[in-house]
């Protein structure tokens, strides 16, 4: 898939969020060494992430890629790499927002144990220069929270990457699985004209040991505008022309935040107390 994309003229592909594994917290794991063995240790590339990386560089094409880690001094995160096209990590994130549960829960038909098999994420929202601009990255549900884009948009982000394993039924709200394409490319679109970014997001999709996962990996412009987005719930490979210069279209105007932007109002934001209303 590199390849046909690379063929395309991509300069960038995006993975999907824990794109070396299944979407082992589906299930629930007591024993920690099994636990562990989901995890990719020490450094990347390690042995079997190489030839990823020696392609990327035999292309010239860079990726963004995610994957369970599992650090030297043994924390775990939900993580995902930026990779330019020499073969260089030029960015680095771990995922805030964990959804799910901590304890196991045999009554649902899956469990979401993010809660329980990682931390959250200890780098923030950082963007990083690459590819010509600047990069950001995110990962599944850190997209539904606003303030996983402003944190980026503050910083000028102008293409965000993101990955998400979603599941198609959702069991602690079954009434709002019809709507979880719809969520999914609301999230994606607000935030990008919101911020006045491009946003990457791709899907791991299809029936993924028993468990039907959403699509709608998308491409999606700054005007908040869908510009590409895959068809079926198979693998595909969609690309877009992404001219960075657009992010200016909505920043110079209605998302100017030097000129919009009254932050004065805005503690309660980063409050830690629950706002009362």
């Amino acid at each position: 898939m590199m390849r046909e994309a690379a063929g395309r003229g991509a300069g960038l592909v995006v993975f999907p969020e824990l794109a070396l594994t299944t979407f082992f917290p589906r299930w629930y794991i007591d024993d920690q060494a099994e636990l562990d063995g989901w995890f990719e240790r020490g450094a990347m590339p390690n042995e079997a992430t190489l030839p990823l990386f020696e392609t990327a560089k035999e292309l010239g094409i860079g990726f963004c890629l995610g994957y369970a880690e599992l650090t030297a001094d043994g924390h775990h995160f939900n993580t995902s790499i930026l990779v330019d096209g020499d073969g260089t990590i030029v960015g680095k994130y771990r995922k805030v927002h964990l959804p799910g549960h901590r304890e196991h829960e045999p009554e649902r038909p899956f469990q979401h144990l993010e809660k329980r098999y990682f931390e959250p994420g200890d780098y923030g929202f950082r963007t990083f220069d690459a590819f010509g601009g600047r990069l950001g990255m995110c990962i599944c549900n850190d997209r539904r929270w606003p303030e996983t884009w402003r944190v980026m948009g503050l910083q000028g982000v102008e293409m965000v990457a993101l990955g998400y394993n979603t599941p198609w039924h959702y069991p602690l709200a079954p009434e709002h699985d019809h709507l979880q394409n719809f969520h999914n490319h609301l999230s994606m679109q607000a935030g990008a004209y919101q911020n006045g970014t491009w946003v990457v997001g791709v899907a791991k999709c299809g029936v993924e040991e028993g468990c039907l996962m959403i699509g709608q990996s998308a491409i999606i412009a700054p005007t908040g505008e869908i510009v590409a987005m895959c068809s079926t719930l198979g693998d595909e490979v969609i690309t877009a022309v992404c001219d960075l210069d657009r992010c200016q279209e909505i920043r110079n105007n209605i998302f100017n935040f030097a000129l919009h932007r009254q932050p004065q109002h805005y503690q309660a934001i980063a409050d830690e107390e629950k706002p009362g209303g």
